[in-house]
């Protein structure tokens, strides 16, 4: 195994992150200001598409890290039938969930069911289309709504926090099932579809746009099911407090991914990522 994947498994994964996420959330002038001006020198954020510029303009650096985009810098397609990227980042892996499992690196792949947590679910998502997307420390990190949908329910599912990266999607079995994630199921007019957002190291929270949702970190596996709780497609879903994954995942014949959506390629919110069978309603 790369040494770097062995001391993640070493690490003191959760009490790190939240050490770590103590010192992103204080409000503290002088540590806010270090650390997000800091951040910034260390991975040449621009800032010119954001709400705010300098720390005096953030509360803490989780504020900062979660920072919102200024009206019309992520537009939308003009058709309706198209389901854009969830969030900033790169595509990791893109395809189908052959035989229901989805491939996470070269030679290494995950059941849908892992994943989900869910066999049922998972059954409705198996051979369908999926795109997994790295967002890197220096990527917007609100996820939006790839498509016009109604949330049907959120499963908290409690885990480990390696790190995402390259290194740990090649050399840790399962890494996506494996780390503390959200799953949300969300219902669209060609049927339901999955919205996973994964934690990582160092991820102090997940943190949901809707009132009372689930807060990170979970404790044991829970489901929920709100009501009224929809979302246009682009509109806010959730935000992660310092970097990690998204997963799409598209029921088998209600979507064709968009060509050209491959591993290695830079998406941002609004970026196309598949066609969408149309209502036949």
């Amino acid at each position: 195994m790369h040494p770097f994947a062995t001391l993640q498994h070493l690490l003191p994964q959760h009490g790190l992150s939240r050490l770590l996420g103590r010192f992103a959330a204080s409000r503290n002038p002088v540590l806010k200001r270090l650390l997000i001006e800091g951040f910034k020198a260390a991975y040449h954020v621009d800032m010119t598409e954001f709400q705010g510029d300098s720390a005096a303009d953030f509360a803490s650096f989780n504020a900062f890290f979660t920072r919102p985009l200024l009206p019309g810098t992520r537009p939308m397609p003009t058709r309706d039938d198209v389901a854009v990227s969830p969030a900033d980042g790169v595509v990791s892996q893109a395809g189908t969930a052959v035989g229901g499992e989805l491939l996470q690196a070269k030679g290494r792949s995950y059941t849908v069911a892992d994943l989900v947590g869910d066999d049922d679910f998972a059954q409705m998502l198996a051979d369908g289309p999926f795109a997994t997307i790295y967002l890197a420390p220096h990527n917007y990190h609100r996820v939006h709504a790839p498509c016009a949908a109604s949330l049907v329910s959120t499963l908290e599912i409690p885990g480990r926090l390696f790190s995402v990266n390259a290194v740990t999607e090649a050399h840790v079995a399962g890494l996506f099932a494996r780390n503390e994630r959200l799953v949300l199921r969300l219902k669209a007019a060609f049927g339901e579809y999955a919205l996973v957002l994964v934690g990582a190291m160092i991820v102090a929270s997940i943190d949901v746009t809707w009132p009372q949702g689930p807060v990170s970190p979970y404790r044991e596996p829970m489901a929920r099911f709100p009501t009224g709780v929809a979302f246009e497609r682009g509109d806010g879903v959730a935000a992660f407090q310092l970097g990690s994954t998204v997963v799409v995942l598209f029921p088998p014949e209600a979507a064709t991914l968009t060509r050209g959506l491959e591993a290695g390629r830079a998406v941002r919110v609004g970026t196309p990522i598949a066609t969408l069978r149309r209502d036949p309603n």
